[in-house]
């Protein structure tokens, strides 16, 4: 039983804003978010009776955009325009770790040095770090932790094992931590390691 244009565009609709925002940072620009999100509807459209049931549609439409994404990236590699996708960059052995730089042995916290420090981080700083990662690295944090889809989704939907889905962001999140903490070391800011009196 396919779906009816009514419940296809309800379901659209309610999930348009979550499009947007992971194809903004898949793509890193708005103009090519707003093609590729109208690309993606246009292709579950046509794809409709693969939707097994209505609840599954957010999961199923996350993975028509990646997958779009994905061919228009192998598109523009065969034109050369950009870096092929690899699973190396980075290394589990230098795994960065904001809560171990700012939980120092020897220091006694009172407050959540963690908040503390990404109150001070501006949103752009973060959109930044996130655009700099890998692609397959920067997928696997947005869907996880901007789209709070399970690993199992995750894994389905980008066609890896779950295990891959861990690795990628382990990798992805310690790689974050670090430009971040890189960054507000650059600007100075600082975090303080006793509560205020």
């Amino acid at each position: 039983m396919s779906i009816t244009k009514e419940v296809f565009e309800t379901q659209v609709l309610a999930i348009l804003g979550r499009l947007h925002g992971v194809a903004t940072r898949l793509t890193r620009n708005d103009a090519d978010a707003e093609d590729l999100v109208a690309d993606a509807i246009a292709r579950a459209w046509r794809a409709r009776e693969s939707l097994s049931a209505p609840s599954a549609f957010p999961a199923w439409i996350f993975r028509i955009l990646n997958n779009t994404f994905i061919s228009d990236r192998r598109r523009a590699l065969v034109r050369g325009q950009t870096e092929a996708i690899e699973d190396g960059g980075l290394d589990d052995s230098q795994a960065f770790s904001i809560f171990e730089r700012l939980h120092q042995p020897f220091l006694l916290w009172f407050a959540n040095p963690e908040q503390e420090f990404l109150n001070k981080l501006l949103k752009d700083d973060v959109d930044r770090a996130l655009a700099a990662l890998p692609e397959h690295y920067r997928v696997v944090v947005i869907m996880a932790d901007m789209e709070d889809l399970k690993y199992a989704e995750i894994a389905e939907t980008l066609k890896i094992p779950i295990g891959t889905v861990r690795s990628r962001l382990a990798r992805a999140r310690a790689a974050l931590q670090e430009a971040l903490w890189s960054l507000a070391q650059e600007r100075g800011i600082e975090v303080s390691h006793a509560p205020k009196h």
